[in-house]
């Protein structure tokens, strides 16, 4: 099974998880032009940046997943 990296993500309900998505979204955009414009302290921060939003999206995706499939017995 694959190692939680932030532990933040699956406590959130789907509100406050769209919410931080939108968030980590303008950071990374924020970051991405700081890095374009001059050189930022941890250019390794961006892809961090990147792989929080895949888990963020990757939760999302199973939450839905779960709600349109019927409860097994």
């Amino acid at each position: 099974m694959a190692k939680e990296k932030d532990p933040g993500i699956k406590p959130l309900n789907d509100k406050e998880l769209a919410e931080k998505l939108k968030e980590e979204r303008a950071l990374q955009t924020k970051l991405k032009i700081q890095h374009a414009v001059s050189t930022i302290e941890n250019p390794a921060r961006i892809t961090a940046q990147r792989k929080l939003i895949a888990q963020i999206l990757t939760e999302q995706k199973e939450r839905s997943i779960k709600a349109a499939t019927p409860a097994t017995k």
